[in-house]
């Protein structure tokens, strides 16, 4: 069983620094957002091409009732809930299958 709460603790790993990354791109597309950025920009085109299918649907169900754009921190919030609420969920239970 071992080799499975070693596969296990992989992945929490690697899904944890992905989604750490993700957060970063999230963070760094609201920022720009409040400039008038250069849409041929290529770092501007990754930017949108990484958020929008994540950014998108939750805009089209809270909308613009508030006057901003909410969509970047409910995404960083579901992150933070993944990270520190499920993945150390997953890891003590690689961590029980190694004992």
């Amino acid at each position: 069983m071992f080799v499975l709460g070693n596969l296990l603790d992989g992945v929490v790993y690697i899904v944890g620094a992905a989604l750490t990354l993700y957060e970063f791109i999230v963070v760094a597309r609201a920022l720009i957002s409040w400039v008038n950025p250069d849409p041929w920009n290529p770092i501007v085109q990754f930017l949108q091409r990484a958020t929008d299918p994540v950014l998108d649907p939750i805009r089209r169900m809270i909308g613009w009732r508030v006057g901003i754009d909410l969509s970047p921190l409910i995404v960083i919030f579901a992150i933070e809930f993944i990270q520190r609420g499920i993945l150390p969920s997953i890891a003590r239970i690689a961590g029980e299958l190694n004992r």
